[in-house]
């Protein structure tokens, strides 16, 4: 009889097929990145750095993922509370919904919200023959922050529901019978046990906004100024191709991927901390 083969053994397709698609990618522009002219420096970080348009693209791309990931998952945590306390029927439903719509993104997306409120759209029309409002700006910060929380909440919800389904029903009983109301159930129970959850799909929605770039690049093309859209036409542009700049500028958003990922780790970590004493 055939001795098993090692476990190890099946990890090597996934091992070949993400060092091959990740992690040498990400080596390539890590040393590129670093390579000015034929020689190494910090001279593309230099640039970046004393540029105001590209500091105008870094600081527009935190605020919109910032604004939007706060908002989308203050919606998807409501949503997530009402979905638990719903019945069967509505809650598969709604499962069902957020499934499908957690794909509805990029191209699609775009040409949905320029159907529906772009300068001819069919509810701006008809909310300016209504008198309600004289223009819907869609093109502006504000019109993507609304596009980019749409894309996030059934994200959010999907990755929160798991979460607030393992919420005990004993455990509001038990908090009612020592009263304790519902203020003080949140606070001492609810959100505690929802906290690791809550911080860790904020850095995904985080994540997720800050890599956005088919929806806004199909919305404004390259007219509005983020990392995403700044990168493509360093790497793909015909008058100003720049592929180690495009680097620089790309490791420059994985290192406040990765910051935003060490914060929320160290807050669990205090929070931990702090429940434990």
């Amino acid at each position: 009889m055939k001795a098993p083969l090692p476990a190890w053994l099946w990890l090597v397709p996934f091992a070949v097929i993400f060092t091959a698609f990740q992690l040498a990618p990400m080596a390539w522009v890590a040393i590129s990145a670093f390579n000015v002219n034929g020689n190494w420096g910090l001279g593309h970080f230099q640039e970046i750095a004393q540029s105001a348009f590209f500091r105008q693209a870094i600081w527009k791309s935190l605020t919109i993922s910032l604004v939007s990931s706060a908002i989308g998952l203050v919606i998807a945590t409501l949503t997530c509370h009402a979905l638990v306390r719903s019945g069967g029927r509505l809650r598969r439903a709604m499962i069902a919904f957020t499934n499908m719509t957690s794909n509805f993104a990029g191209v699609p997306l775009a040409f949905a919200f320029i159907i529906l409120l772009g300068a001819n759209g069919v509810l701006t029309l008809a909310l300016q023959r209504l008198g309600i409002i004289e223009d819907v700006r869609l093109y502006s910060t504000g019109g993507l922050i609304v596009i980019y929380t749409w894309f996030q909440i059934p994200l959010g919800i999907l990755l929160l529901f798991p979460a607030f389904a393992g919420l005990k029903a004993e455990w509001r009983d038990a908090a009612s019978l020592l009263g304790a109301g519902r203020i003080a159930y949140w606070q001492r129970i609810g959100l505690p046990v929802l906290w690791p959850a809550l911080a860790g799909t904020f850095t995904v929605l985080f994540a997720n906004a800050m890599g956005a770039y088919a929806t806004v690049y199909a919305l404004v093309n390259t007219s509005y100024n983020l990392m995403t859209i700044r990168i493509a036409n360093l790497v793909a542009g015909d008058l100003f191709l720049e592929p180690n700049l495009a680097s620089a500028l790309a490791l420059i958003l994985v290192m406040l991927l990765v910051l935003v990922t060490l914060v929320q780790q160290w807050l669990l970590r205090r929070s931990a901390q702090h429940g434990s004493r």
